[in-house]
C-alpha cells in the first residue's frame, strides 16, 4: 500500500500538471445527493479493476465500499463529503469521497480521500484532477492543512494521477 500526503497551499490549484492553454473542460463539481446513489454504486467495482492484492477479496471490497457510500449519502456525517463531476448536460462523470481523519501522532484533523472514481469514457480527460482540486477546496474550507490518501501499489493508474 502506498500512502501519500498532499500539503495544502494557500491558493487552490485548478490542475495538477501542465495543461495546454486551449484545453477547456466544462465540468461542474457539486455535492452528491441521495439521487446520485445508483451512479456512485455503479462505479465502485472500478476500485478493483486493477486486481486487488491477494489479502483482499474483490466481492468483499465492493460490498463494504457500497455500504459505506450508502451510509454517507443517507446520514451525511459531519467531516464527510461526496462530490460529483458532471458536464453542462448534467451527465455525471465521476465522484470523490473525502472524510476527516486524525493524525496518528499529533491527533491533528486532516482530510482523507477515501475514493476517486471516474467513468471509463471520461478517463484521462482531467476529471480526476478536477475532483481532487474540488476536494482540496473542501479541505481548506474545513480548515485542514493536508490531505492523505492510500492506494494499493498495483493500482498504477491511480498512482500516476496522485503523483502529479
Amino acid at each position: 500500500m502506498v500512502h501519500k500526503i498532499f500539503l495544502l497551499s494557500a491558493k487552490p490549484q485548478l490542475w495538477f500538471g501542465a495543461r495546454p492553454s486551449s484545453f477547456k473542460l466544462n465540468i461542474t463539481i457539486r455535492v452528491a445527493t441521495v439521487d446520485d446513489q445508483d451512479f456512485i454504486i455503479s462505479l465502485i467495482p472500478r476500485l478493483t479493476e486493477f486486481g486487488p492484492p491477494s489479502w483482499r477479496n474483490r466481492s468483499e471490497m465492493i460490498f463494504t465500499d457500497t455500504q459505506i457510500i450508502i451510509d454517507k449519502l443517507n446520514n451525511r456525517p459531519s467531516g464527510t463529503v461526496i462530490l460529483i463531476a458532471e458536464d453542462d448536460q448534467n451527465v455525471r462523470s465521476g465522484f470523490i469521497h473525502l472524510q476527516s481523519g486524525s493524525d496518528y501522532y499529533n491527533k491533528e484533523l486532516h482530510a482523507h480521500i477515501s475514493d476517486v472514481i471516474v467513468v471509463n469514457q471520461a478517463a484521462g480527460k482531467g476529471i480526476g484532477h478536477a475532483l481532487i482540486s474540488a476536494g482540496e477546496a473542501w479541505a481548506r474550507g474545513q480548515g485542514f492543512r493536508w490531505i492523505t490518501l492510500s492506494v494499493f501499489a498495483q493500482n498504477l493508474r491511480a498512482r500516476e494521477l496522485y503523483s502529479k
